[in-house]
């Protein structure tokens, strides 16, 4: 049950802090700044990693979930319990802001600046990045590594610094799923509950390979 907590806290501070300095740029017409949210959100992951990793191993990303258990390095059954978990610390978080903020229209949801296909390559593309540099440097159920957390955060700095202005750089599913539904606006979640596990799935096969 401790590790479930973690992921939910994990999740919900990454949702909370994240998606919230999304809506606060939102609602204060730019105050925030497209670099500080990308700084919002590689931080706020570093520092969870830090707090809960030795917990749960710091997941917070079904998609990483799915990569752990597809690279052998998670048990197949706790895959449901900390996605649900996870998804579970997204909507609290969600809920909170729209409570707080209830001027905001998106509360934080990732929606495509172009197309959907632009989108959808793109999200695959940043997810890869960042499984894979989790699945070098991490351990699976728990994180070991003195510079897990400044490797995983920089890596969601950088995807977030170029790739949000596009996709919202999201590469994670709970983190799209919750702002989505609390706010309404569905239009476009397919592309982040099915682009970041094919990422994710592309990173375990050539972890593998790399692995062998």
């Amino acid at each position: 049950m401790k590790k479930y907590i973690a992921e939910s806290v994990g999740t919900f501070g990454l949702v909370f802090c994240g998606a919230g300095a999304v809506t606060i740029n939102e609602i204060t017409g730019g105050a925030i700044t497209h670099v500080g949210i990308a700084a919002t959100f590689g931080l706020i992951i570093m520092t969870m990693i830090y707090a809960l990793g030795d917990i749960s191993g710091a997941h917070f990303n079904p998609s990483v979930t799915l990569a752990f258990a597809v690279s052998k390095n998670f048990p197949w059954k706790e895959v449901f319990p900390y996605i649900a978990s996870q998804v579970l610390g997204a909507f609290v978080a969600s809920v909170l802001l729209k409570l707080l903020f209830p001027a905001s229209a998106l509360l934080g949801t990732t929606l495509p600046a172009g197309s959907d296909l632009q989108s959808f390559v793109l999200e695959i593309i940043l997810t890869f990045f960042l499984v894979f540099v989790i699945l070098r440097v991490a351990t699976g159920t728990k994180e070991q590594g003195m510079f897990a957390g400044l490797a995983i955060g920089g890596t969601i700095l950088l995807d977030a610094m170029f790739g949000g202005p596009i996709s919202g750089a999201s590469m994670n599913p709970a983190r799209s799923l919750a702002p989505a539904i609390v706010s309404g606006h569905l239009e476009h979640l397919w592309i982040y509950l099915t682009a970041p596990f094919i990422g994710a799935l592309i990173a375990a096969s050539i972890y593998g390979v790399l692995k062998k």
